[in-house]
């Protein structure tokens, strides 16, 4: 059904918010959304070099062209990842310092307010299906009894993304607290 897609993207488009949270571990993800100027269009990085994991809180870059290793260093200091790279001629490192924890507690709010937004969406999901039936019942003449069968098939989706959703939120947190 179309809502269930519309809540499963919600689902996966938190997932892939969380997957750019750094949680004190080297995780390439979180360059996902970084883009480079190459030759004048906006390349993400992996598309430009080797991104490899060599020790649980480093990542290199390598550019294949090293003539753009200014730019690779340029988006990574645009970026908002809070890491400070450094360029050795051929390679990039991103080093990832511990988190303290104040910091976690601050990751922590964080991947809770994305998980409300997540769980705001889902409802807001529920309520159009829910009233896209009701109308389209009055037009077409559904039954009552039809309408109510739905409107519980939709609640019964929602209770089970939320749930997810609230299990995708404690897995971070707890990944985020034992780091």
């Amino acid at each position: 059904m179309a809502y269930e897609d519309k809540m499963e993207k919600s689902l996966k488009n938190l997932n892939d918010e969380f997957a750019t949270i750094r949680a004190g571990r080297a995780n390439p993800h979180i360059l996902d959304r970084i883009k480079v100027d190459y030759y004048g269009t906006p390349t993400p990085i992996q598309q430009v070099g080797n991104v490899s994991v060599p020790e649980a809180r480093m990542i290199c870059i390598q550019p294949w062209d090293a003539s753009i290793l200014k730019e690779v260093e340029h988006a990574l200091i645009a970026s908002d990842i809070g890491i400070t790279p450094t360029n050795d001629g051929k390679v990039i490192r991103l080093v990832f310092p511990e988190l303290t924890e104040e910091r976690r507690k601050e990751l922590v709010k964080d991947i809770k307010k994305k998980g409300e937004n997540a769980k705001v969406a889902v409802r807001n999901i529920r309520r159009d299906a829910i009233d896209a039936v009701k109308k389209k019942g009055k037009e077409d003449g559904v039954s009552e009894d039809e309408i109510k069968e739905y409107q519980d098939d939709v609640q019964k989706s929602t209770d089970a993304y939320i749930k997810k959703i609230d299990n995708a939120v404690n897995e971070k947190s707890n990944e985020i607290m034992t780091v």
